[in-house]
């Protein structure tokens, strides 16, 4: 019940995000919602012919299963066309978020290429309030980031992802926020929630196409006229998709659930609690940045950070109160959960039990090399190097019994 709210809380602590994009024009974003169910919930087991080609099994062409696929890709190209039309034919007036020209000055004045370098703003400057004050946004970035770890394997079939896993993962993370810092971006590199929700509607989840999609995307920022074009696609559009991908990534922070006693009054305090006053504490912090004043700048800006992260603060509640509040294992769902990692460990030949978190290549070298297992990253981690220790016992029944 600590996983549960914090992923949950990824998706409801950007409800105003999806409300202030969709907003700015309701017709667009209902009608790009409408589409995305349809293409993703009603049609997608409809299989479209692929020209060109034949099946010899069904003596006719190929078919592929387009809608499954590719619902928010299609939908974005249909309502981007629509708004198009109804731009040039001036059914929007100027002022209109849904027009497709309102960022033509983007398109125009953007580069055709541009190379990015390292130190291309000059040397970084440190100081320490500025390390302590980013500290916190690594906190809330982690807490996030091991949320969304969770929210992937769910939607993806895995089982949770182990230790090393997000000890990796992590670790990516941070060097990306240091090539982030060399390059002047301005920005630190983490997960990306819209991204677990599109895994959901478009139930693809492999590996390999975010390799792809990462060889695309640095394709794309070197040609600026095509980064120009993405950043065109109107508004209530982008607001349209995320009502979509963050309830999806809601729901599936909700479904950890389910080995869960929810009859039990125990667990849905502490769900019900861990949710609402999450979101609470973040949207009153976020209204109020200045309430907490400690004396030291540098603490201030770190509490309000971490009490801004609504998964941080719902996590943290639900960590609490799940482990002091009385419950038996099975009422909090602890059996059943181990019961899964057990019986998925017990019937895989492999280490961790799912070879979805194994590295791409040199498998073979790290597990016949045993040193690998005591670094926190090798899919061959063990959480503990050293040797279980039997403590003697001091008393036994027998013992207690002849007293």
């Amino acid at each position: 019940m600590t996983v549960a709210p914090a992923i949950a809380l990824v998706g409801l602590s950007l409800f105003k995000v999806s409300a202030i994009h969709a907003s700015s024009n309701w017709i667009i974003s209902i009608g790009t919602i409408l589409l995305i169910i349809l293409f993703s919930q009603y049609w997608k087991n409809l299989k479209i012919p692929i020209p060109f080609t034949r099946s010899e099994k069904r003596n006719g062409r190929l078919r592929y299963p387009i809608f499954q696929v590719f619902p928010v890709l299609l939908t974005i190209g249909l309502m981007w066309l629509v708004c198009y039309i109804l731009t040039v034919t001036n059914v929007f007036d100027k002022t209109n978020a849904a027009r497709t020209d309102i960022k033509e000055g983007i398109l125009r004045d953007t580069l055709w290429f541009r190379f990015p370098y390292p130190l291309q703003w000059g040397i970084p400057t440190i100081t320490a309030g500025a390390v302590f004050g980013m500290l916190s946004g690594v906190i809330a970035g982690t807490v996030e980031s091991i949320g969304d770890y969770y929210a992937c394997a769910r939607i993806s079939g895995a089982k949770p992802p182990p230790v090393h896993a997000i000890n990796r993962g992590i670790m990516m993370e941070g060097i990306g926020c240091v090539l982030a810092g060399l390059w002047g971006t301005g920005n630190g590199t983490t997960s990306y929630s819209e991204n677990i929700g599109a895994i959901s509607v478009t139930k693809v989840g492999s590996r390999r196409v975010i390799q792809a999609a990462g060889c695309l995307m640095i394709f794309c920022a070197l040609i600026g006229k095509i980064g120009a074009i993405f950043i065109s696609i109107p508004e209530p559009i982008i607001g349209g998709v995320f009502c979509i991908v963050f309830a999806t990534v809601t729901a599936v922070g909700l479904s950890n659930l389910q080995g869960v006693d929810l009859n039990s009054p125990r667990n849905i305090f502490v769900i019900g609690f861990s949710l609402f006053f999450g979101l609470t504490i973040s949207q009153w912090m976020e209204a109020n940045p200045t309430a907490i004043e400690t004396g030291s700048a540098t603490v201030d800006q770190i509490l309000i950070i971490l009490l801004r992260t609504a998964i941080f603060v719902g996590g943290l509640l639900g960590f609490i109160l799940d482990n002091t509040i009385p419950g038996t294992r099975e009422e909090r769902g602890l059996i059943a959960w181990n019961a899964l990692e057990n019986s998925e460990t017990k019937d895989s030949k492999f280490d961790n039990g799912d070879p979805s978190y194994d590295l791409p290549f040199g498998m073979n070298f790290i597990r016949r090399t045993k040193w690998f297992s005591r670094i926190p990253i090798s899919p061959t981690y063990k959480k503990s190097i050293l040797p279980k220790l039997k403590l003697p016992t001091i008393l036994t029944r027998k013992s207690i019994s002849n007293i």
